[in-house]
């Protein structure tokens, strides 16, 4: 596995991504409007920073923002089956939040492990 991506929730989605622009040089590659949120990638070269902006009070990155604040909230690993890749979590006994793939931005199949079985880390599937 690769990493995909790094989701970063954030109260701007369009602000950020101009300063990782400036600052970085990163293009953006795909913007959408999906499950509540504004989401943008941004072209990291080998993967992407999708940054994730809630459009309303509620929903996960909502919540997220009220407990922690802006930052990192997920990093995203590419598998080419999200199906086979939860089995091999469950086979170690990892907690699942998604038991089946579902649809995530970008049309691809995703699905989430707990970060308390990861090192308290939000770890997320992604099949292109």
């Amino acid at each position: 596995m690769n990493v995909d991506h790094a989701g970063i929730a954030t109260d701007d989605a369009d602000v950020l991504a101009e300063l990782y622009t400036d600052l970085f040089g990163f293009e953006v590659a795909h913007e959408e409007t999906f499950d509540g949120m504004n989401v943008v990638f941004l072209d990291c070269g080998e993967s992407y920073f999708e940054l994730l902006e809630p459009l309303g009070g509620e929903g996960a990155i909502a919540r997220y923002l009220d407990r922690n604040g802006p930052g990192i909230h997920h990093l995203a690993l590419e598998t080419d089956d999200v199906a086979a890749a939860l089995d091999r979590a469950r086979e170690h006994g990892v907690e699942l939040i998604d038991d089946e793939p579902r649809p995530g931005a970008w049309g691809h199949s995703v699905a989430f492990l707990h970060p308390g079985s990861t090192g308290g880390v939000l770890i997320e599937f992604v099949e292109h």
